[in-house]
């Protein structure tokens, strides 16, 4: 599946790699595995790494459906989330514009897109530079 993530609790922070053709599918399945980890709590901030993306499919009924069904769940916690969307490339500036404009009006998750790994970790309060230096930083 083109969607990995890993959950840094100590740090209260999730890291998702999209990678590949991305499937709405494919984003449903793995949230829905995230949300049922028992290392989730609501508001933890996520990074998520879109670099790889090489495609995604463009049902954007689907879509909206999907982050609908998300959302419900979000607004119950009350809390707010940190979202922070590495897209350097135009294939994943296109997906991560998707997630921003379907957040719009939810006042429970902020999303922002950054070009690099380094601004994007900063924005989310993390001293490293890169996602690899992170990783294999929570990896010890």
């Amino acid at each position: 599946m083109p969607v990995e993530f890993t959950i840094f609790p100590q740090r209260g922070l999730v890291v998702v790699r999209y990678f590949g053709y991305v499937a709405i599918n494919d984003t449903l399945i793995a949230t829905e595995t995230y949300v049922s980890h028992p290392d989730y709590v609501a508001g933890q901030k996520q990074l998520v790494n879109m670099t790889e993306v090489t495609g995604f499919e463009k049902d954007y009924v689907q879509f909206m459906g999907m982050q609908a069904r998300l959302t419900e769940r979000l607004i119950r916690s009350d809390l707010q989330s940190l979202v922070v969307y590495i897209a350097p490339t135009n294939i994943s500036r296109e997906l991560s514009a998707v997630f921003v404009r379907s957040w719009i009006d939810i006042g429970s998750v902020v999303p922002l897109v950054q070009d690099s790994e380094a601004d994007g970790l900063a924005l989310l309060g993390q001293p490293e530079e890169t996602l690899d230096v992170l990783l294999a930083t929570l990896a010890n």
